[in-house]
């Protein structure tokens, strides 16, 4: 039985209205009181034809808190909540992977002996890198083959062995000590990075220096190749050499304590289109090996030891998935046009030339957003040449024919650092020097990108879109430099489009409320809702505190959104979208009505976001739109869109 269901029925009984809840809505949100929780509970006995503990009951809060104690009283189904990574059920049993424990003390030793123990350990270790890649191809895309070279790279990097001899040598210790040593030390400065980005590349490190000193320790790894039934992996969190190792034939999903969206647990199941669940805490000290286990990685929910009747519930939802997924497939070349004629574009986010193919495969009719950045961070001693940008730029432009490429220059600082360039410490990095700040201060960095960019636009429709936008003066300051250069370029005699448009990000209140006056100078928005809600709200949205706080239907954003597009449409220019919020299903009906040109998102939600725009009418969605700007809580914005779509 569909609990959640069964609740809103009974919560809209007592309301007397039609309510729309989620998992995580609060009684008190729902405007619900503790008579009525008593009432709703004594029906759900009725129904259900079992006694709830008055214990138990002083503990719920939430709807997830009633449908756990719904599932604690009948047994089984013992319920985590985690984060979806990669979208998908599975139903099997549980195969808790657990990493050997390494006791690493340190004991004096012979120089000499263990430096020797070191290399033969560390070339051991890239031979075991190597053949996980050998393994994983064609399993993976080359983009993720690639983090093997990176791990190949960081095992063979000079100054990671260099200061474990170093430290052999000047305390004399045996060689698994000095590599644990030097390896905390690495991986406690990538964790110490505010950058998500960098961050998450200590799970690399922590996975190569692992390696290393199991090989230098003679104890074994365990090898996933040997799976041979049908399991749902539980672990700590999974390397990429052990999503490397992964048989889809009987890996059906996994689940793990620790990692996000942006993991690369996460970015190899999406690869490989395993379900996966991340972020679920209590799974590893829950789950037992050999459990039978539900993973449904579209709530981000995981059921340990399921009642048949809920398997039963969850195949039926497997198979309409596989369904859905399937019929997806014939949006593919359809038209994003609404049910009376209003066309929209859709179009995909890119970090790398590589990432043109998944927009493609999947109907992307642009890119909406080219994270120019990782050009930069994936360098390690300086700064992209004109001509590795160029590359870069023309190759995604080659690729993606005559459909538009919206370039975003460099946008760097607050949270993305560079290994050599040395940012100013400020209180507030992210209110500080960075992205257009930096690009007009360091002018010589701005325009050898702008350079490479305008040499590039021969080779498609080009957009370029200035970040972190302020003030008028701001975006004017910086397309002259990109005139300048244009003119500089033609002197030269260097073919150049006279059609690439130059426009701007709308991520800060300032230039959302202004967007009219805005508009007479740039080509068109793109609205970057990450930021603007952050800004808005004054809400950082990296910190868990006060991540309540990142609302992007709430009326105010919706509003200055409105703003934005009005004064883009003021001015015959276009406006988009290339925030998370933009490949939301709950926001698109709205954004729809707001009157968005272009939705930009994640390349694996263009083709769910364009059945949803061809199964809705613009006249309606404008309706929609003018109630939820009306609205006075977020809550009742998604209620709103809710009781639309259903």
């Amino acid at each position: 039985m569909d609990y959640n269901k069964l609740l809103t029925m009974l919560i809209s009984k007592k309301m007397k209205r039609k309510i729309a809840i989620q998992p995580n809505s609060t009684f008190v949100e729902l405007g619900v009181d503790s008579i009525d929780v008593v009432d709703i509970f004594l029906n759900l006995e009725n129904q259900l034809n079992i006694t709830f503990h008055d214990t138990h009951m002083a503990d719920v809060n939430c709807v997830q808190d009633v449908i756990n104690l719904i599932n604690q009283t009948l047994g089984g189904n013992k319920m985590l909540k985690g984060i979806a990574a990669s979208s998908g059920f599975a139903i099997a049993k549980v195969y808790k992977l657990e990493q050997p424990v390494l006791s690493i003390t340190k004991v004096e030793a012979v120089a000499s002996e263990e430096i020797e123990k070191l290399n033969r350990a560390h070339a051991k270790t890239i031979t075991d890198i190597e053949l996980v890649k050998e393994r994983a191809t064609g399993k993976l895309s080359d983009e993720d083959l690639a983090i093997f070279d990176a791990h190949l790279m960081m095992v063979s990097d000079p100054e990671l062995l260099g200061q474990i001899e170093e430290m052999i040598k000047n305390e004399n210790c045996n060689a698994e000590h000095a590599t644990e040593v030097v390896a905390n030390m690495m991986i406690s400065m990538f964790e110490s990075m505010e950058n998500d980005y960098f961050k998450e590349r200590a799970a690399d490190v922590k996975d190569v220096t692992f390696r290393l000193k199991c090989n230098i320790c003679n104890v074994n790894i365990p090898d996933l190749t040997t799976i041979s039934e049908e399991v749902v992996i539980v672990a700590e969190d999974l390397t990429p050499s052990d999503t490397a190792q992964l048989n889809k034939q009987y890996t059906l999903g996994f689940a793990t304590s620790t990692g996000g969206r942006t993991s690369h647990s996460a970015i190899m199941a999406r690869s490989l289109e395993i379900p996966a669940v991340v972020g679920a805490a209590e799974v590893m000290k829950t789950a037992k090996h050999g459990d039978a286990i539900i993973l449904d990685a579209v709530e981000g929910l995981i059921y340990l030891n399921p009642t048949s009747e809920l398997i039963e519930e969850y195949k039926a939802k497997q198979v309409a998935f596989l369904e859905e997924k399937e019929l997806l497939k014939v949006m593919k070349d359809a038209k994003s046009v609404t049910l009376d004629g209003h066309e929209v574009e859709l179009a995909g986010n890119i970090g790398t030339p590589k990432d043109v193919n998944g927009v493609l495969v999947n109907g992307g009719e642009g890119v909406g957003l080219y994270r120019t950045e990782f050009l930069y961070m994936d360098n390690d001693t300086d700064f992209p040449t004109e001509e590795e940008q160029f590359v870069a730029y023309s190759t995604v432009l080659k690729d993606m024919g005559d459909r538009k490429v919206v370039v975003r220059t460099l946008d760097i600082g607050g949270d993305k650092k560079l290994n050599y360039f040395e940012f100013p410490e400020e209180m507030n990095p992210f209110l500080g020097y960075r992205a257009i700040r930096l690009c007009l201060d360091r002018t010589d960095i701005f325009r050898t990108q702008l350079r490479a960019l305008i040499r590039s636009s021969v080779y498609g429709k080009l957009c370029i879109m200035f970040p972190m936008i302020a003030t008028i003066q701001e975006f004017k300051d910086a397309k002259a430099i990109f005139e300048d250069e244009k003119a500089k370029l033609i002197a030269e005699g260097v073919a150049v489009s006279d059609k690439i448009e130059v426009g701007m990000m709308v991520e800060i209140p300032a230039a959302a409320i202004l967007a009219d006056q805005f508009a007479k100078y740039a080509d068109f928005f793109s609205i970057g809702t990450n930021d603007l809600i952050q800004y808005s709200m004054a809400a950082d949205r990296m910190s868990e505190k006060v991540s309540y706080l990142y609302q992007p239907l709430n009326p105010s954003l919706l509003r200055l959104i409105k703003l934005t597009i009005d004064g883009a449409h003021k001015e015959n220019k276009w406006c988009g979208m290339c925030g998370e919020m933009a490949g939301d299903q709950l926001a698109a009906p709205v954004l729809l009505g707001l009157g968005l040109d272009e939705f930009s998102m994640s390349a694996t939600s263009i083709l769910q976001t364009r059945k949803l725009i061809r199964s809705l009418s613009k006249k309606d969605m404008e309706e929609l739109a003018q109630k939820a700007i009306m609205c006075d809580v977020e809550a009742e914005v998604i209620e709103l869109v809710k009781n639309h779509l259903n």
